[in-house]
């Protein structure tokens, strides 16, 4: 398993698909989040600066997951699932390495904010939440990125219009009366700009629906890719 992992992921970097996202975290790095939180409220809005990095960075870790799954050549593909000792090994190892990939680059993304709230004074407990929410959402969007890989649509241009579609519809549901079928994208963002007392709060139901929502989008996942194969 690791060393497949391992192999997907020298793949993607050499590549160079890992430049695409990378130049859009730097800009935005750059252009938004250096700039940083200030007055007397700064402490406050640090901690929902970090519920923002993680809602800027879903459709790129979709994004980015997406590309790494469809790095390696079908022919490839076909190579490692023959030789891997379990037929699901080879989807296992691919969203380990989709995840690995969006964890570096939600570090790159948080590195300024997190300096920030330390600095403002941002309660260590709000720092730490809003770190294991990066964390958490990053495993719904590698999912919404693998289920859009090659692996289940064949056809780029309709891959990456499901993305899109993909991205889209969730927001959207999170809006409404279905929220609890979407990622509480809307939810955490509300919570975290409410103050860091609201989102501790708020914190562990959100983390429970996003690990409920990861577990049955996850197995319906491989269901599905190993319906395929």
């Amino acid at each position: 398993m690791i060393a497949l992992v391992r192999f997907q992921i020298a793949g993607y970097v050499r590549s160079l698909r890992v430049l695409a996202p990378l130049i859009v975290i730097a800009l935005v790095v750059v252009l938004v989040l250096v700039q940083g939180p200030s007055g007397p409220d700064a402490a406050g809005l640090a901690v929902g600066t970090l519920a923002d990095v993680a809602a800027f960075m879903f459709p790129l870790w979709a994004w980015a997951a997406r590309a790494l799954l469809d790095a390696q050549p079908d022919e490839q593909r076909l190579l490692t699932a023959t030789a891997a000792r379990r037929p699901s090994m080879p989807a296992w190892a691919g969203l380990l390495a989709a995840y690995g990939v969006n964890l570096c680059l939600g570090l790159v993304a948080l590195a300024a904010p997190l300096i920030q709230a330390i600095q403002s004074g941002s309660p260590g407990r709000a720092i730490l939440a809003g770190c294991a929410l990066n964390l958490l959402a990053a495993v719904p969007a590698t999912l919404v990125g693998a289920w859009t890989s090659r692996a289940l649509i064949p056809s780029p241009g309709i891959s990456l219009l499901a993305l899109l579609s993909a991205v889209t519809v969730l927001v959207l549901l999170g809006i409404g009366r279905f929220a609890w079928l979407s990622v509480p994208m809307i939810e955490w963002l509300r919570a975290a700009h409410a103050g860091p007392s609201a989102f501790l709060s708020g914190f562990p139901s959100l983390a429970l629906h996003l690990a409920l929502w990861s577990a049955v989008v996850g197995t319906a996942y491989m269901a599905a890719v190993r319906h395929r194969s």
